[in-house]
């Protein structure tokens, strides 16, 4: 296990703890998302919270500024450790422990389904239910379009990979031919 991942899990765990008395678990889930997918996507932010010469004081006003009333104070006050404490480039880390502590102790699964083309909400609902009753929890899927898959889906639960893509398939019989 990283060093970042460790400490991903650290205050992933103490969010949680919070988010858990106070009865905001999917909610915390919800502001960590966004934050992490906000930060990911914009390489300015990226640039300004990683320069080594501005103040992690002025880092979190400006944090602070553009966060303020969009997300929760327990959720702030978490990036806020991070950057004073240099580790915001584990926010995204911090994001992924979240959802599986709070998966766990909800009873939840998140699953990532990729597909060649987008699916509807109804052929979403079906892939959610019918993994559900293959690992026992009940499903949180994203969609993810690949079109590379030529057809067919794959399902990403955790760290198990359910291949049933049609270049999956392409794939395992040209290595059973070949062997």
């Amino acid at each position: 296990m990283s060093r970042e991942t460790v400490i991903a899990k650290r205050y992933a765990k103490a969010l949680f703890e919070v988010a858990k008395q106070q009865n905001g678990v999917a909610g915390v889930e919800q502001e960590l998302k966004l934050v992490a997918d906000s930060i990911a996507k914009d390489p300015q932010i990226v640039a300004f919270l990683s320069y080594p010469n501005i103040e992690s004081e002025k880092k979190v006003a400006l944090i602070k500024q553009a966060l303020q009333g969009k997300i929760s104070q327990d959720v702030l006050n978490t990036l806020e450790l991070l950057i004073e404490r240099g580790r915001q480039d584990a926010i995204g880390s911090v994001y992924d422990a979240y959802t599986k502590i709070a998966g766990e102790a909800l009873g939840q699964a998140h699953a990532t389904v990729y597909t060649a083309k987008p699916l509807d909400t109804e052929e979403m609902n079906k892939i959610a239910s019918r993994f559900s009753a293959i690992v026992g929890k009940m499903i949180v899927a994203e969609q993810v379009v690949d079109p590379s898959l030529l057809g067919g889906i794959k399902v990403r639960i955790g760290d198990r990979l359910y291949d049933g893509s049609l270049s999956g398939k392409l794939e395992r019989l040209e290595k059973a031919i070949k062997s």
